[in-house]
């Protein structure tokens, strides 16, 4: 098993995307089997700018097949994604 993260970041003003979208994200997330950990990454006036999710995986197949799925990925609300391969220490 490996561990993946995946920094998501919102495209600008997509706050309303994102909200709108929401509900079924999270439903998305709490269904995986996959997902470790997931939040949202804040901007400095504590508004959502997009995610920061843990994947525990076999391989990184997994993730892109995750993300291709993900109702905020259907929605176009990401400017970038990046998947970087993690170790936990603590």
């Amino acid at each position: 098993m490996m561990l993946i993260a995946l920094i998501a970041r919102d495209k600008p003003d997509a706050l309303q995307t994102r909200l709108e979208n929401r509900e079924e994200h999270v439903g998305y997330l709490e269904r995986s089997e996959i997902v470790s950990q997931a939040g949202p990454l804040l901007g400095e006036d504590g508004d959502m700018i997009g995610s920061l999710i843990i994947f525990d995986v076999e391989d990184a197949q997994q993730v892109t097949d995750w993300i291709a799925d993900d109702p905020y990925t259907k929605a176009g609300l990401f400017a970038s994604t990046e998947m970087i391969v993690w170790k936990k220490v603590i």
